[in-house]
């Protein structure tokens, strides 16, 4: 982890998934409203870029340069999350694998792999890495339901976003009562860099600017 600034925040947010997009997006706001911001992202150069804006707006970041994908790195943050902040008031999970387009019977070994690993089997590991530090703070998870369930040509990224999100909806059934607070929100179409892959022709002047979907998400808080 580069620790790009000393002080601590009253408050913790994880975005894991936070380089671009809706999660870069989600940073910033936090930022704003005087969360510690830990930023995960495997592109180092646009966390910088994040970090960036997150100052000159007099915020303050950390960033984490990771790969979530990997079981010791993420079990490293966990711990220093521990150490450091004694718990976790929010995570919001935007990290995703867009697998490209395919028809049922075509769909990729590789891509069907990868898309399962990314967003179900690290979902899994997140949570139970995060339930802790959550629950030491009765935080709050955010997860996002975009899964395109049966639609033509989202084999792979809406099987594993369904999944994903199944379990996310079991956590939250399971901690109703006992903590951490799990939000499940279905986010407005974005000019993200995912679903310009998705949908390539698209008028992206008539989709609903990240900074603005993120506004509205973080009112659930």
């Amino acid at each position: 982890m580069n620790d790009h600034d000393q002080a601590e925040a009253p408050k913790l947010a994880l975005v894991t998934g936070a380089s671009r997009g809706l999660g870069a997006a989600l940073a910033e706001g936090l930022a704003l409203r005087g969360y510690h911001v830990l930023a995960v992202a495997r592109t180092v150069g646009a966390l910088e870029e994040l970090d960036d804006r997150i100052r000159r707006a007099g915020g303050q970041a950390t960033l984490a340069p990771m790969d979530v994908t990997e079981p010791d790195a993420m079990r490293q943050m966990a711990g220093a999350i521990a150490a450091r902040w004694g718990g976790l008031d929010l995570w919001a999970h935007c990290a995703i694998h867009a697998a490209p387009m395919a028809p049922a019977p075509h769909i990729e070994g590789r891509d069907w792999a990868k898309s399962m690993l990314v967003n179900v089997e690290v979902t899994r590991g997140l949570i139970a890495l995060l339930e802790p530090g959550l629950r030491q703070k009765q935080g709050t998870a955010l997860f996002f339901d975009d899964a395109r369930g049966g639609q033509k040509f989202f084999g792979a990224y809406g099987a594993s976003k369904a999944a994903q999100i199944a379990l996310a909806r079991s956590w939250q059934a399971e901690t109703i009562r006992i903590g951490p607070r799990i939000l499940i929100d279905a986010p407005a179409p974005m000019p993200t860099a995912v679903r310009a892959r998705f949908y390539p022709g698209e008028d992206r002047t008539a989709l609903t600017p990240c900074k603005d979907e993120a506004a509205r998400i973080l009112t659930l808080l």
